[in-house]
């Protein structure tokens, strides 16, 4: 598999999981549930943070993709960045497809 794919790949693999936590409520509501027991902690505030949750979830993608580890930090930035892009454009199409008349 190319170096490309896999940035691709750990970039759209960090986003689903970093929304699925922050945003969603999971497959019967296990996600929900979690992230109320999770409270108003250091987890808890984890949890409902997409762009947190990225920086922690690209790590072992990078660890992946690298191939020594200046590259690893690159990597992992990169991967975090890119989730955190999907992110602030699915949360903008979201919020455009709520406004009244769109």
């Amino acid at each position: 598999m190319s170096d490309p794919l896999r940035i691709v790949l750990a970039i759209l693999a960090t986003w689903r999981v970093a929304h699925l936590i922050a945003r969603e409520d999971g497959p019967f509501d296990i996600v929900v549930r979690v992230r109320a027991r999770a409270g108003h902690g250091v987890m808890g505030r984890l949890m409902d943070c997409p762009y947190c949750l990225s920086l922690w979830l690209a790590a072992p993608w990078a660890f992946w993709i690298a191939r020594d580890p200046v590259e690893w930090i690159a990597v992992w930035l990169a991967v975090s960045g890119g989730a955190s892009m999907l992110e602030r454009v699915s949360s903008t199409a979201e919020a455009g497809s709520r406004e009244p008349g769109a």
